[in-house]
């Protein structure tokens, strides 16, 4: 139990520590034998990856630290001596099965430092040397939701990602569990470290058999080959947050590949987040990214569409906040926004097309010096024009994801050919209407006069069919799938229909009583029979505006090869991540292969080794964030434990091991078996990220942070029982995949 001084807004300006003491149902000793003060809290910092707090017992002699957090983090900072030495192994056996770990240490502070001291001391100068206590493991079950949406996702080709501040085997655990990762896939560790010499090393490294070693190929000049056996199947790519800096740093030229196949991003900082999302922005990815906490506001707010899954502080940076803790949220908001962006443009080409087809009537009229009258104008306007756009958006939308996004650009080029074929039907009917109704015997033309008195049989015709045309735009251009619900769920606007259209008949056909004729300055032809003329061609436009909007424009075939016509012809520049897996496509043996030479380590621990960490320096000069990340790359550059295979790989070292929101690509980006015509394949490091797998996307991108926090680990019995865990790949070795890192 915590007993905390004082109000709220009084704790941090008061020297009283909180008490801590065992509940009433404890069964621990009693609360007087048991009684401790915390006399300071060292915050938790995402950078640093821990929490500490300074506490006494009642009536102790000294003071105690206490730390928590990340595992690797803690074991560094501890005396070698009170570290298991299965450790690593353990902690290992934890995460592969999707459970959450945290390492506890404590350690007695020397009795010099008093309490005035404790309050002022700097936590680097006390967070070391610790004597490690063990680990926490936590089991959080996959939500019954979570798996469904993944696959909702990725069904609907858009790229779901996941970004987190947990352990990388526990992420990558998680993405098989929830199906972001295919059982059948294959997950490839990029771990990229500085060793002492400032060298940078890279290692690709298979997460489900980390134990393999890289087998290198030497050829007779200055550089050398890496092979990294390959299955015919997908491949992803897993980052820790200090490999991402080193890439950042050293690696700039893959780490656009990187981001491109890459699935799993783990013990990533707020900073990193935010880093992640801008690279794919800039690769010409849309990006959604959910969040609930404090150290995802950056990417919330840098994201196209930031979900906040809390309504704490991550709300405040995001657009969307959902009330429900769960990525159920994330597809609503993707069919919520595409129905959106189709209905604008619906609106947009309706209104654009309602000018132009007054245009067209206004200028025919004024070829005989005539023109609409003001009841006219106003009917069209007020009740046609108004009334339609007001319920034209009332249309939900449609419950299933489509595969291809909805059009971006009011300038591509089927937003045009709509608007031009649309209008060139709309004035083909008026001109029609126009002319016949000259060619009758009982026709009197229009006499100009100073009166502006334009009621003649030109201007009823015109006006006629053109009041049709109004409600045929508005009908042809509410589509339904697959954005939107079909037009006859939207009752307000097939109300509105309906009544815009009786109404129109009653106008054009039988304008009574002749008040009401003479108040909209009609003068329709005497004979009815001629005046269902107009209904017919109005039939026929509709017809034909719904058919070319439907089954021309909007047929997937033809616009797909209309578009390669098109791009062909202009040279359209593509985005340029669609560029990056087009050129790793069609140039398998892309870059050229240079000779070996000179020395470097072949191996980088992903799990830091315990044995060089023991003063814990390169972790606590600074409780700063920047500091912190200036010491990435040293800490990166600890030395692997003395059973790691050493190889002399020259300017670039590559290893290998084991492995596990949302962007979006084009159909023929789909999830795919790794071309393998050729037994061997050579592409340099920078080139090896896009090599080894495909993953689906269209424009849209989905970063599902935390995920982890709503996704299950496998239950605790499964850690002993190999037969029920995730069955973790092992590539044949007939299948080879071979890198040159020299010719990055």
């Amino acid at each position: 139990m915590l007993e905390e001084p004082g109000e709220e807004g009084s704790r941090f300006d008061m020297m009283v520590p909180t008490v801590v003491y065992p509940g009433s149902s404890s069964p621990l000793r009693s609360k007087d034998e048991l009684q401790y003060g915390v006399i300071r809290q060292f915050t938790f910092s995402s950078g640093l990856q821990r929490m500490s707090v300074v506490s006494r017992k009642l009536n102790g002699q000294n003071f105690e630290l206490y730390t928590k957090g990340a595992p690797e983090m803690i074991a560094s900072l501890c005396k070698p001596e009170t570290v298991p030495p299965d450790f690593q192994e353990k902690l290992m056996s934890f995460t592969k099965h999707g459970y959450r770990v945290i390492a506890m240490a404590w350690k007695e502070l020397p009795p010099k430092i008093n309490y005035v001291k404790v309050q002022r001391i700097p936590r680097e100068q006390v967070e070391k040397n610790l004597n490690f206590v063990g680990l926490i493991v936590m089991e959080n079950k996959l939500k019954p939701e979570t798996t469904p949406v993944i696959k909702e996702l990725r069904e609907a080709n858009i790229r779901c990602i996941m970004v987190t501040g947990d352990n990388l085997l526990t992420a990558i655990s998680v993405a098989r569990e929830c199906r972001m990762v295919d059982a059948a896939d294959q997950i490839i560790l990029v771990e990229a470290a500085v060793a002492k010499d400032k060298k940078p090393a890279l290692n690709f490294v298979y997460a489900d058999d980390k134990t393999k070693p890289v087998e290198e190929v030497k050829g007779g000049g200055s550089g050398s080959l890496i092979q990294i056996e390959e299955l015919d199947q997908v491949f992803h790519f897993a980052v820790e947050g200090k490999s991402w800096s080193v890439l950042q740093q050293h690696y700039p030229e893959i780490l656009d590949k990187i981001a491109v196949k890459g699935t799993v991003f783990a013990r990533m900082s707020p900073e990193q987040k935010g880093q992640l999302v801008e690279l794919l922005q800039n690769l010409g990815y849309y990006v959604g990214m959910c969040g609930d906490g404090a150290n995802d506001c950056g990417a919330l707010k840098m994201a196209h569409a930031g979900i906040s899954l809390s309504e704490a502080e991550a709300s405040v940076a995001s657009p969307f906040t959902s009330k429900v803790p769960n990525i159920e949220c994330v597809p609503n908001v993707i069919r919520q926004g595409r129905a959106a962006l189709v209905t604008s443009y619906g609106i947009f080409k309706y209104m654009a097309c309602y000018s132009l087809t007054q245009f067209v009537s206004v200028s025919i009229l004024y070829y005989i010096s005539a023109s609409l009258t003001d009841p006219e104008f106003l009917y069209i306007d007020l009740f046609l024009l108004s009334s339609l756009s007001i319920t034209f958006g009332r249309t939900h939308p449609y419950p299933e994801l489509a595969k291809e996004p909805p059009p971006i650009s009011l300038t591509n080029i089927f937003p045009i050919m709509s608007l031009v074929l649309q209008m060139i039907i709309q004035a083909a009917a008026q001109t029609f209407c126009f002319l016949h109704i000259k060619a009758q015997p009982w026709f009197e033309p229009f006499e100009e006069n100073p009166d502006d008195d334009y009621w003649s049989y030109e201007n009823t015709a015109v006006f006629s069919i053109s009041t049709y045309q109004y409600i045929i735009l508005a009908v042809t251009f509410a589509k339904g799938y697959p954005y939107r619900k079909n037009m006859f769920t939207n009752y307000w606007f097939l109300a509105n229909v309906i009544v815009c259209f009786l109404t129109t008949v009653w106008v054009t056909i039988y304008p009574e009583p002749e008040g009401f004729k003479n108040l909209m300055e009609l003068r329709p032809p005497e004979q009815v029979s001629y005046r269902l003329l107009y209904l017919g061609i109005a039939a026929a436009n509709f017809l034909l505006s719904v058919l070319i909007e439907t089954y021309l424009l909007d047929n997937p075939y033809l616009r797909s090869k209309f578009s390669r016509f098109i791009d062909h012809c202009f040279h359209h520049t593509e985005v340029k991540y669609k560029t990056i897996e087009r050129e790793i496509t069609e140039n398998p043996d892309w870059p050229p292969i240079e000779s070996s030479q000179g020395g470097m380590a072949n191996g980088y621990t992903r799990l830091v080794s315990i044995s060089s960490n023991h003063d814990g320096s390169l972790y606590c000069l600074s409780d700063s964030e920047s500091d912190v990340k200036s010491l990435v790359s040293v800490s990166s550059s600890k030395i692997p434990p003395p059973n790691q295979q050493l190889t002399n790989v020259g300017k670039f070292s590559v290893n290998q091991g084991s492995l596990p929101c949302i962007a979006n690509g084009e159909p023929n980006d789909a999830p795919g078996p790794v071309k393998t015509s050729q037994k061997v394949r050579t592409l340099s490091e920078s080139d090896a990220n896009g090599k080894l797998g495909f993953v689906p996307g269209n424009d849209d991108s989905i970063l599902s942070d935390e995920i982890t926090s709503l996704a299950h680990a496998r239950s605790r019995d499964q850690i002993s029982n190999s037969s029920n865990a995730i069955p973790l790949l092992d590539p044949p070795p007939d299948r080879k995949k071979v890198l040159d890192p020299k010719n990055s």
